[in-house]
């Protein structure tokens, strides 16, 4: 692009800050259309398509229907609930079948526990458990796409660790996943020998994945996007102090396989990482500014990132994050322009997510959001 903008403009613009705006009454109007949740009907063989998706408006959307998941994490609550002691969905097969109301057809898994009482028991985290499911899921007309599960804590592996990766391995197949995750970040350092370590390590968990036939991700957080420590000065440990103003996961990006790790970008904390890391200190001790572009990094590794987490906020410029997390779609983070640059609608999986949906107050909460998230993720179209 040829026109000049200040880092100030480029913020705004990436922000989607006038683009957008935050209607303070929105949620509870949204929350108030949802119906309530409909229990002991007849199980759902295929989702209802969402009123947003009529044949007129169909080619112009942007995350196509058989693409539009969420993460359970966001109805976490809901999953492990007492089935005995409530008339709402409680335990996963209730859950899902309320996801498919709502016209999700994809589920990422935060974990595989629910309440005792739920049918199948406490744990599923077993190949029966995974039969279970699946079961449930073909039931409801969803697909498993990803888990936030187990990566080994060791390394070089030890035995235990790489048995019960296996055995994720199997779960994720029997699941039908095509990926298989985690929720951390590779390494909590920001310096660039740690990085590598990592990638050896993620490089050699791919390996052994893709021989199962599935695809590994790591998940970000903030902190991911931070800049890497790689050169000036050392400190008494003899570890670099200044950047090049690479960013940790782009340079994770350039040392692992393409083909053996993959990602998937929290676009939520990818925007708080945007707000948070403007400026480093580089090699010569200058003062840098360097503005992330969440959308412009998929744009150059956009096979590389086969999920996003599809998370909104409103804007906080007092809790250091630069945002309070809302229902996907109330908030000014502009998902229409990050999924029209980033292209690729039929081969990205969006999952929704909002990790504060559930409320102590009201046990009815998540379910409602998980419902506006998938309205707003539907009703997204291109420019």
């Amino acid at each position: 692009m040829n026109d000049i903008r200040t880092p100030d403009d480029q913020l705004r613009r990436s922000l989607g800050i006038g683009r957008r705006s935050f209607l303070s009454t929105c949620t509870a109007v949204a929350a108030g259309a949802i119906a309530a949740p409909v229990l002991g009907a007849a199980p759902v063989h295929a989702a209802t398509p969402a009123a947003a998706d009529d044949d007129t408006a169909r080619g112009h959307e942007l995350v196509p229907a058989d693409r539009r998941g969420i993460i359970l994490y966001t109805v976490r609550d809901a999953i492990g609930r007492d089935p005995l002691t409530t008339t709402l969905p409680s335990g996963f097969r209730a859950v899902f079948e309320q996801l498919a109301r709502f016209g999700y057809r994809q589920v990422e898994f935060a974990g595989y526990g629910q309440h005792a009482n739920a049918p199948g028991g406490a744990n599923l985290e077993s190949v029966q458990g995974a039969r279970l499911l699946r079961g449930w899921l073909d039931d409801y007309g969803l697909r498993a796409q990803g888990n936030h599960g187990f990566i080994p804590p060791s390394w070089p592996l030890t035995s235990a660790d790489l048995d019960t990766f296996k055995k994720h391995l199997e779960i994720a197949n029997i699941l039908g996943m095509a990926h298989m995750g985690t929720g951390g970040d590779p390494t909590s350092s920001a310096v660039k020998s740690d990085w590598e370590v990592a990638a050896d390590k993620w490089n050699a968990l791919g390996e052994i994945a893709r021989s199962a036939g599935i695809k590994l991700y790591t998940h970000n957080h903030d902190a991911a996007y931070g800049f890497l420590l790689d050169g000036g000065p050392l400190d008494a440990q003899g570890r670099p102090t200044r950047s090049s103003g690479l960013r940790k996961l782009e340079y994770f990006l350039t040392v692992t396989d393409p083909q053996l790790v993959w990602l998937e970008m929290d676009v939520f904390w990818a925007h708080v990482a945007q707000y948070k890391f403007r400026t480093y200190t580089a090699h010569d001790g200058s003062t840098q500014t360097n503005i992330f572009d969440p959308a412009g990094l998929v744009e150059r590794y956009n096979k590389r990132y086969p999920l996003f987490h599809a998370k909104d906020g409103v804007v906080n410029n007092t809790n250091g994050m630069g945002y309070d997390m809302v229902p996907f779609g109330t908030g000014v983070i502009d998902y229409t322009t990050f999924f029209t640059r980033v292209g690729h609608r039929n081969y990205h999986n969006p999952m929704v997510e909002q990790d504060n949906a559930p409320s102590a107050t009201n046990p009815g909460q998540s379910l409602e959001h998980a419902a506006i998230g998938y309205r707003n993720l539907a009703a997204l179209r291109r420019k």
